[in-house]
């Protein structure tokens, strides 16, 4: 098994960040461009990886009390993950993403992944200002 894990701070209160993460018609605006969800009756989720082409059955299951997401593969159980926002001071939040990979076959490698994981939090924070830019206009 390998495990990845980045943490990024956001300017904005814990509930924006995690509403702005946990909206599934939203997600394709801060994932990895080649990874797209697709919400059947959730928990079931879709996930299409264009690097291979394929369609995976995966959960999904965002916790707002705990703001937490979580989420992996339901068949195969090549892997999993979690997101949890936490609230900071000055109203900012921090903001962790963690995979796990149980078959090696599915591990892209460190630097793809770590790459991915910080462009993905970036990509999410201009979402929640774009949200917060929408809430003020």
């Amino acid at each position: 098994m390998t495990e990845y894990e980045r943490s990024h701070t956001m300017p904005a209160p814990p509930e924006r960040v995690f509403d702005r993460a946990a909206d599934v018609g939203r997600m394709g605006d801060w994932l990895p461009a080649e990874l797209h969800v697709r919400a059947e009756e959730l928990p079931a989720v879709t996930v299409h990886e264009d690097r291979t082409d394929e369609d995976t059955s995966a959960l999904l299951r965002a916790r707002r009390d705990q703001m937490r997401i979580e989420w992996g593969t339901r068949e195969q159980g090549g892997y999993a993950g979690w997101l949890q926002v936490a609230g900071i001071d000055s109203g900012a939040s921090e903001v962790t993403v963690h995979l796990s990979f149980f078959d090696a076959g599915h591990d892209p490698g460190e630097e793809q992944v770590t790459g991915a994981l910080d462009d993905s939090l970036r990509r999410l924070e201009r979402q929640v200002r774009l949200c917060a830019d929408d809430a003020v206009g």
